[in-house]
């Protein structure tokens, strides 16, 4: 995780958090793809479900709007794409960074690179790219003004002093999509403009744009045109599992009950899945109301936990229990703290949930879980309408709590009314997610800054049970000011052992990433064999399965 001057920068990446559960909507509507063809009988054409209508497209190619098509990420690129699953970067529009020192970030911009235009780019646009963000504050989505105080360029390099030592910063700036000054500099808004012909420097240029599909085509003057064999890319507004399925699509990123009997089944010889952790789905105490706040009642709630059987029913056996050091595995095996048993993994103990229910004042009579008052404990688990892994998995937790004699009562708001439960703490326990973020600083700190805990019911994405301790600040600044890869595997050791004895969270499963791929017309795709990539269809991940895939035939 220590930064350097190399061509191959190899840090941890900070990006928006992920939503395990949230799959892209589906639709009982037939793809149609008759006008350019699918991946099957067109030469060097991918048939993507990368995007859906709502139900039909409109066409919003600004990269900094939320509404944006997803295939806008096809088109711009940042200054290095980082694999969320490991946390290695690779660079694009910059050839190489440097951090001579925690408070400063240094860019190498690519030479010979061109617009879509023509026009040539260079760190100017970068340069502009940046201001624009802080002068439209509702572009900075990534929250990169939040850490820089200047920037200067000078020839090709581009400097950021950042605010203070902030090491991870970096990966903030890294990926920013850049755009080019002489297109939006006279953009009036630049929030609200739909940017309908982009311009950009990535492996593709928008082709054609109907409200029930569009596509790409290659960049012919792509700066490494030589690593994209995809000549086109064809998007459907309709991407249910029946249409990836019989409509012979090259890539999706769905999740298939019974995948093996579904979309493997259609080509048994060619389509395949890899479905790698992408976030630690956990039950999390509202920490700022009783019993939720006392540590023995969340060792009881942990130890009455069966995670192989949760796990196993919640995601079909897809993915596996997760341990409770705030680490994917395997993604991160080698930063596990070798001081905690079994991987951290908790097994199921009825007699040691009941010690520490005892302990937290609750015992059993009569095969009920009650207080001095002989009052039953009842408590509630909020999951959101419409996820149904997550429902699936609380319904063996309720299954398995009210085996210890505790009365579970589930709320499934729809997903708009989940998160302000989230956000405001109107939970008792709520089913949600953490890491995934590729950075193992963003992950613990997310988890447990207990800034973001005083910002919950503001917007922030962090910190929803409302962790705060003031030691466990510390190690995070710790964190946040080093390069130094000896040190962050102290400090991890530390967070690790946070997270396992003080329970912040109950990690149960991890969420997968749902990715489906087809090597029928395309070979190269990221498996756990091979793990570049993960099989994501949005954000800049795209860019790295673009440039290693090669045609079959």
């Amino acid at each position: 995780m220590k930064r350097a001057s190399r061509s191959r920068v190899s840090r941890t990446q900070l990006a928006a958090a992920l939503g395990v559960a949230a799959l892209f909507a589906t639709t009982a509507c037939s793809a149609d793809v008759s006008a350019s063809g699918s991946g099957s009988t067109v030469p060097g054409t991918l048939l993507v479900g990368g995007d859906n209508g709502s139900p039909t497209f409109t066409r919003n190619f600004n990269p900094f709007s939320a509404n944006k098509r997803n295939l806008t990420t096809y088109m711009y690129e940042p200054l290095a794409v980082v694999n969320n699953l490991d946390g290695k970067a690779t660079p694009f529009l910059a050839s190489s960074v440097e951090q001579p020192d925690t408070s400063t970030v240094v860019y190498h911009v690519r030479q010979g690179v061109k617009w879509s235009d023509g026009k040539a780019f260079g760190a100017e646009d970068v340069r502009f790219t940046f201001d624009l963000m802080k002068k439209n504050a509702a572009l900075d989505t990534l929250g990169a003004w939040q850490h820089i105080k200047s920037l200067s360029v000078s020839g090709d390099t581009v400097t950021f002093h950042l605010k203070t030592a902030d090491a991870p910063a970096a990966q903030v700036l890294d990926q920013v999509l850049i755009v080019p000054e002489h297109i939006w500099k006279d953009v009036k808004n630049p929030a609200t403009w739909t940017n309908p012909n982009p311009v950009a420097t990535g492996p593709f240029t928008l082709d054609t744009f109907t409200p029930n599909q569009y596509t790409l085509a290659k960049n012919a003057t792509y700066w490494q045109a030589d690593k994209v064999q995809v000549k086109k890319i064809v998007a459907p507004a309709a991407n249910s599992n029946l249409d990836i399925v019989n409509n012979g699509y090259d890539w999706a990123y769905t999740f298939m009950s019974d995948v093996d009997s579904t979309w493997v089944k259609a080509d048994v010889k060619h389509n395949s899945y890899w479905y790698p952790p992408g976030g630690t789905v956990s039950l999390l105490p509202n920490l700022t109301k009783a019993p939720f706040d006392n540590l023995d009642f969340r060792e009881g709630l942990s130890y009455a936990l069966d995670r192989d059987k949760i796990a196993d029913k919640a995601e079909q056996g897809y993915v596996k229990a997760a341990g409770q050091t705030g680490l994917l595995l395997p993604n991160y095996q080698d930063w596990l703290n070798s001081s905690i048993a079994d991987d951290g993994k908790i097994t199921q103990s009825t007699s040691k949930a009941l010690a520490a229910f005892k302990k937290a004042g609750y015992t059993r009579r009569g095969g009920k879980l009650v207080d001095s008052a002989g009052k039953q404990l009842t408590l509630s688990i909020t999951t959101a309408n419409g996820w149904s892994d997550y429902l699936r998995g609380v319904q063996v937790v309720r299954q398995e709590l009210s085996a210890v004699g505790i009365k579970v009562n589930l709320n499934q708001p729809q997903a708009a009314a989940y998160q302000e439960s989230l956000q405001n703490g109107d939970f008792d326990l709520i089913m949600g997610s953490f890491g995934g973020s590729g950075s193992l600083y963003q992950d613990y700190n997310n988890l447990l800054n207990s800034g973001f805990k005083k910002a919950v019911g503001t917007g922030t994405s962090a910190n929803f049970e409302r962790y705060g301790n003031a030691a466990t600040d510390a190690l995070l600044a710790k964190f946040k000011a080093t390069t130094d890869t000896a040190e962050q595997r102290k400090i991890v050791d530390r967070l690790q052992q946070v997270v396992h004895d003080q329970l912040p969270a109950i990690s149960l499963f991890y969420g997968g990433l749902w990715g489906l791929s087809s090597d029928k017309n395309f070979t190269g795709w990221p498996t756990g064999k091979n793990p570049y990539a993960s099989l994501m269809t949005w954000g800049s991940t795209p860019l790295l399965v673009l440039t290693h895939l090669q045609r079959a035939n």
